[in-house]
């Protein structure tokens, strides 16, 4: 292993310890972000699945109401068209 060198404040060290050094710090700082909003420890795993699992419902009910609303908007507006259909063509025998 050699040692980090300063040459004109610039740091050189070999790549693969550069990369090692790089993955530490990530691995720290994805640690501590987890722990920053609660999801450290041994229910992490779970309760990360338990997130996921509310947002897919979450997902699906959207899809759903958004399909209601299409079919509600698309009953309604045949039910209007049947509607002034029966109106144009006097179907009940209404007055002239």
């Amino acid at each position: 292993m050699n040692a980090p060198t300063v040459t004109e404040g610039m740091v050189t060290m070999p790549k693969d310890e550069f990369e090692e050094l790089l993955e530490r710090v990530a691995e720290r700082g994805a640690r501590h972000a987890l722990a920053d909003v609660g999801l450290d420890g041994e229910d992490a795993a779970s309760d990360i699945r338990e997130l996921r699992g509310l947002l897919e419902a979450f997902n699906t009910a959207k899809h759903t109401a958004w399909q209601t609303v299409v079919k509600v908007v698309t009953t309604g507006f045949l039910l209007a068209l049947v509607a002034g259909a029966v109106v144009k063509l006097k179907v009940f025998g209404g007055s002239q």
